[in-house]
């Protein structure tokens, strides 16, 4: 795979994942109250719990987004400017 093909994946990763992201941050502000009685008949969680939970989640993966898909996309494409 060249150089260029894995920086457009790469882009490409992160535009999906942070799509996901939104639709996660989306539905859980939206639909908070379907969603905690949902997870509410299978696990015994406080609203709090709850909301600590998706919150850390999001928090989580928006990490994982910088770091396995924007910082590397960043580096490729500074690095194939230079070569």
């Amino acid at each position: 795979m060249t150089l260029q093909g894995i920086r457009s994946a790469l882009g490409w990763c992160t535009l999906m994942n942070l799509c996901l992201l939104l639709v996660w941050f989306s539905a859980f502000t939206l639909a908070h109250g379907e969603m905690y009685s949902l997870h509410g008949r299978w696990f015994h969680l406080s609203v709090e719990t709850f909301d600590a939970i998706h919150y850390t989640g999001m928090a989580l993966f928006k990490i994982g987004i910088w770091l396995f898909n924007l910082t590397p996309w960043l580096v490729l494409h500074i690095a194939g400017r230079r070569v």
